[in-house]
């Protein structure tokens, strides 16, 4: 096949490229430049795409003997990932940009003009793998490396784009499997750090990123009982489940620690409560991504779900709803709570290692205690 290999410049990219070259395809590397400052670097393992980062995506291509190119999606990055991430938060919701990434740049902006080109698929260095049974839709699936696991942010892609899809380092063992092979292949980002954090944040300090954007917005912290405990600079600052950082100044009747329970923006009210009160029993999100047309009637089955990209999947019931969304029962699940599940995160259904379905949560309902 043609296939396009995006390369990010670090060292899972450019063995997913490897792989790809080594199975017999006709392979060009591409980087994609998303920062709009060019002059921007890497500060140690934070940030991506950036100059360091293409050039050292062009000395790999160089070692692979592949075409290189640089394609500019800055504008599109700005105008969808920054651009969600910030009205997100100014909403009181928890966005994942990594999520928006795949699905608005990697696996639709970079494909669609992957195939306009006449590309066959889209090779990344993302872990996850790949299946196909018989004549059957291609199956999602958990890389065979769990510590390393990325399906939880690849869900978003759906069935059709997940068809143009390769993933190389599905069946990888661990990162030091992938690095050793790297430094075999004389390729010099086998010891480069990982990325971390969120990519064009890359000084790490998102509570300065979003006030620089989005400016002062003071409110209240209030307990539940709406006693007014503090005061905050702007919503954005909080997430639900957050323990560190909330300023009060002291703490509860119990002496126990308090969490954000709810963030609303409107109002500019930061609501904290106790941990107990951040399990939750339903939730409800929209925009579903079905991998499989197994539960389209609408009835309940049991799955797993995972609303965290490091988080498990718990045991839940889950339904398609007419509107295209998802409805989690949460207590149908048994050992294992739920807790602090935020508006704009993603929620992954699993059958054991396959991905069922992805959607962002909309809203969630508090659990009922016995």
């Amino acid at each position: 096949m043609r296939v396009l290999a995006a390369m990010s410049g670090g060292v899972d990219s450019a063995v997913a490229a490897a792989r790809a070259v080594d199975a017999g395809h006709d392979v060009v590397g591409v980087h994609m430049a998303l920062s709009r400052n060019r002059d921007q670097f890497r500060n140690g393992s934070r940030g991506c795409c950036s100059i360091e980062d293409a050039g050292d995506a062009r000395r790999a291509a160089d070692v692979l003997g592949i075409p290189y190119y640089v394609w500019d999606l800055s504008e599109r990055f700005e105008e969808t990932v920054v651009a969600d991430f910030l009205a997100e938060y100014a909403a009181g919701r928890t966005p994942n940009p990594c999520v928006r990434c795949n699905e608005h740049i990697k696996f639709e902006a970079l494909l669609d003009k992957a195939l306009a080109l006449g590309f066959d698929a889209v090779c990344t260095g993302h872990y996850a793998r790949i299946t196909t049974r018989d004549d059957a839709p291609a199956e999602l699936h958990r890389a065979r490396d769990a510590a390393k696991d990325q399906s939880y942010v690849l869900a978003v892609m759906g069935r059709e784009r997940l068809a143009r899809a390769m993933f190389p380092l599905g069946e990888a063992t661990s990162k030091d499997e992938v690095r050793a092979e790297a430094a075999a292949r004389g390729l010099s980002v086998s010891a480069k750090p990982d990325s971390y954090d969120i990519c064009f944040v890359a000084d790490g300090d998102t509570r300065r990123f979003l006030r620089d954007r989005l400016g002062s917005q003071p409110g209240p912290i209030v307990d539940s009982a709406g006693e007014v405990l503090g005061a905050h600079d702007g919503t954005y600052a909080y997430t639900i489940g957050q323990r560190k950082g909330l300023a009060i100044g002291r703490p509860a009747p119990d002496g126990k620690p308090r969490y954000v329970l709810s963030i609303e923006p409107v109002t500019s009210t930061v609501v904290v409560g106790s941990v107990d009160d951040l399990d939750v029993g339903a939730i409800r999100a929209g925009s579903g991504v079905w991998f499989t047309d197994r539960y389209a009637d609408g009835d309940w089955f049991e799955c797993g779900a995972q609303v965290r990209a490091h988080g498990e999947a718990v045991a839940v019931r889950a339904r398609a709803l007419p509107d295209g969304g998802i409805e989690v029962d949460v207590t149908a699940g048994a050992a294992h709570r739920l807790q602090g599940v935020a508006a704009g995160q993603s929620l992954v259904l699993y059958d054991g290692s396959q991905v069922l379905a992805q959607a962002t949560v909309d809203a969630t309902t508090p659990a009922v205690r016995a």
